[in-house]
């Protein structure tokens, strides 16, 4: 679930875009750190977090670890075949559900929602995402994405082309952003991580953890 003692300090629903929404602190404190914490353990392996190696050489500045499919450039696979064919962890019955509840407090319906593969980002004080889309899912069901640790940057731009019109939207630990319907392939990008904004007690003393969400449509 989401907030549970934090509803004091949640702020309301805002559309970026249509099908776009962010939800500023919908997990509390205690949620974070417990989500942070089982990151920690997933990034042990089987298949172990890494810098991701693009097609052309090059290296991202995230570290990734994903669950129930392995996302390599541009496609998924049931095991880690770019670290050490490892089979990839499963997607964990309490993540499924909290993806169901993202979904219902960026919409107003939980649906029947049904994440079956989860990237885990790790951002350090000078990592980026260039604009990019999600498009290697065979469905349209929409992406979420939590936050914790370090504030960001987060581009969120149009299902054309790289460049603008994009909004720029601060991302605080605790928030909630899902993007679906019309936007469900607009470009993205986090140009910037901020250092030192960390809530105590999230679990991430330093950088950022970003858990996308999503529904795959792979058999």
């Amino acid at each position: 679930m989401g907030l549970e003692n934090g509803e004091l300090f949640a702020r309301a629903p805002v559309e970026i875009a249509p099908g776009a929404v962010h939800v500023p602190r919908w997990l509390s404190i205690e949620r974070q750190s417990e989500i942070a914490a089982a990151c920690r353990e997933w990034a042990r392996g089987p298949a172990p977090m890494r810098h991701t190696a693009m097609p052309r050489g090059g290296q991202m500045s995230v570290q990734t670890v994903c669950l129930g499919w392995h996302w390599m450039p541009y496609r998924y696979s049931r095991t880690a075949d770019d670290v050490n064919g490892a089979p990839v962890a499963a997607v964990p019955d309490w993540l499924k559900d909290l993806g169901r509840d993202a979904v219902a407090a960026a919409y107003g319906d939980r649906t029947e929602y049904d994440a079956d593969a989860v990237l885990i980002n790790f951002y350090d004080a000078t990592a980026k995402m260039g604009m990019h889309q999600d498009k290697e899912e065979v469905t349209d069901q929409p992406v979420v994405s939590l936050s914790i640790g370090d504030s960001c940057t987060f581009r969120f731009g149009n299902p054309q082309t790289r460049g603008k019109p994009y909004t720029d939207v601060l991302l605080e630990s605790g928030d909630l952003f899902v993007f679906g319907g019309p936007s469900r392939f607009a470009y993205h990008g986090v140009p910037k991580i901020s250092p030192g904004t960390a809530p105590a007690g999230c679990g991430i003393e330093g950088g950022r953890l970003n858990l996308t969400l999503r529904e795959t449509g792979l058999s």
